[in-house]
């Protein structure tokens, strides 16, 4: 069995497990692949490392950890039973060594000082909303990295504000369509202030848009 057929299986059983949304299984996997498509749009190669924010069943994560054979991966998950799913699949997958399942909230993990900043690439599909998403990523991407996330066919322009992103330390966001389906780009081109992202919870209560 190849390498995105055993990604598959992975993805229908994380499917029955309540994990992954409704539709064919190989939808969500090639949707996951466009994140690759659309991250190699802006970056000159694949990640050295890179993060993927609220992986749960496993997209896009699992699917980019497999596709690129030798990238350093954080699959950054808050709830403890899809973190022991993932942690067996890591296993099932033979990504072991190089793929971490990170547990806890995101915003706390941004201020870690052996995560924080540290990745080339962080990927986040139905994680939160732009504001949140930007904002807990900013504590994340280094310097000259790249966030992407997944976006409906015809986001509105306000989603993600130029002058608000600048402040996290953003470029200001490109639209990128990869396989049928559309995702954001958004270059980091300094690092972020020293309190961002807020406190665990406070980005989603009070977004800064």
């Amino acid at each position: 069995m190849d390498s995105r057929a055993r990604v598959l299986a992975i993805l229908t059983r994380a499917q029955l497990q309540g994990l992954l949304g409704p539709g064919d299984p190989s939808v969500h996997l090639a949707h996951a692949l466009g994140f690759a498509d659309a991250a190699l749009s802006r970056l000159p190669r694949p990640p050295a490392r890179f993060a993927d924010l609220g992986t749960g069943g496993g997209v896009p994560g699992l699917v980019l950890a497999s596709e690129w054979t030798e990238c350093e991966a954080g699959l950054v998950e808050s709830r403890v039973r899809r973190c022991a799913l993932l942690r067996t699949w890591v296993d099932d997958l033979d990504l072991t060594g190089r793929v971490e399942v990170l547990e806890g909230r995101a915003e706390d993990l941004a201020q870690d000082p052996g995560i924080r900043e540290s990745f080339d690439l962080v990927t986040a599909r139905s994680f939160a909303r732009p504001a949140v998403t930007a904002e807990i990523a900013a504590g994340l991407v280094k310097s000259g990295g790249l966030l992407v996330v997944s976006e409906p066919p015809d986001p509105a322009p306000e989603r993600w504000p130029e002058e608000l992103l600048g402040d996290l330390g953003f470029a200001a966001a490109v639209s990128v369509e990869a396989g049928g389906a559309h995702y954001v780009c958004v270059t980091k081109i300094r690092d972020a202030a020293a309190n961002v992202p807020r406190k665990a919870g406070k980005p989603a209560k009070q977004p800064l848009w």
